[in-house]
């Protein structure tokens, strides 16, 4: 009887073990990410492609090329309020909304392929003892960096855009830490100002009164920059963007930029150094276009060869 018993026992702990529902393997999707190895440990693209972003910029390496400016439309226009702001667990993200006149602002220019309307603003930053854009010009970063992110108008979504070679275009500004009390800009302050509010992650908050998009620009030169093809920062790393990268820096005040450091990320872990590491170049070119300020202050020689050329040019034509 004991025997009979014992059987059943071990025949009812088979079946339950049997029965135990087996742990589900979870896939990580696009939006589950985060920066402790600054996206060494990403996958798919982010791991395999040959474009792919951030990267060191080598002033000597890059060709000065003849490229026009990038022209800003409607950047002075007011935009429709409120504007929303939000801690999205990676980053500190504003989406760009119509103007009051109903269409969004767009850029074109430098070496985009057609029209490009506004969409987003983001950040990326460091911590107290790590500077945190993401590019670099000659191995030096800055405090933050700002990307604008804009959509290519033929594409009715950022999902189809981010399908499509050169369907982005990111405006990259870099942001330097200052004690100076006058460095301000209205528009990042406006955005700044409501970081305490951000703590958590997926928390909001929604800006009023007028802003225009070219607040958050300050007064940035924008006539000079390098550009490249590269991909998104984050996963999916969708190597579909054209960055257009500002040697221009604002200055911000350093209090403000702290304000950074005490965000939490979608862990509710500290959310700082939100930076990828720099990706090889793989022989893309970089492109540079000087500002009026370099080409006022090239050798004498060389602005002397241009003043016989002219010469020569106007005599032949007579």
């Amino acid at each position: 009887m004991k025997l009979v018993q014992l059987l059943g026992f071990y025949v009812l702990c088979l079946t339950l073990v049997a029965c135990k529902k087996k742990p589900e393997i979870k896939q990580r999707g696009p939006h589950e990410f985060n920066y402790d190895n600054q996206g060494a440990d990403w996958h798919d693209a982010c791991h395999n492609g040959r474009r792919q972003s951030p990267i060191n910029i080598d002033s000597e390496q890059a060709t000065k090329d003849s490229i026009s400016p990038i022209n800003f439309v409607s950047y002075d226009v007011p935009l429709k309020t409120p504007i929303k702001v939000t801690n999205n667990g990676h980053s500190v993200y504003m989406h760009i909304p119509d103007t009051i006149n109903g269409e969004k602002p767009y850029i074109n220019g430098g070496m985009l392929t057609g029209d490009f309307e506004a969409i987003e603003v983001h950040f990326h930053w460091g911590s107290v003892s790590r500077k945190g854009s993401e590019h670099a010009i000659n191995r030096e970063r800055f405090d933050v960096e700002m990307h604008i992110v804009h959509k290519r108008t033929d594409f009715y979504s950022v999902a189809a855009a981010k399908l499509k070679d050169g369907g982005l275009a990111v405006l990259c500004i870099f942001l330097r830490a200052s004690s100076d009390t006058d460095s301000e800009v209205y528009g990042l302050n406006n955005i700044f100002n409501q970081l305490p509010r951000l703590l958590k992650p997926n928390s909001f908050v929604s800006i009023f009164g007028e802003l225009y998009l070219k607040d958050i620009l300050g007064n940035l030169d924008t006539d000079e920059f390098y550009t490249y093809n590269g991909s998104l920062t984050t996963p999916t790393c969708n190597e579909v963007v054209t960055f257009t990268i500002f040697t221009d820096v604002l200055d911000v005040k350093r209090t403000h930029i702290e304000k950074f450091w005490a965000l939490r990320d979608s862990r509710n872990k500290l959310l700082i150094n939100n930076y990828r590491n720099f990706m090889p170049i793989n022989g893309r070119p970089i492109y540079f276009r000087a500002g009026q300020q370099n080409i006022q202050t090239m050798p004498k020689s060389y602005l002397a060869m241009l003043l016989i050329l002219s010469k020569t040019i106007i005599r032949f034509y007579k």
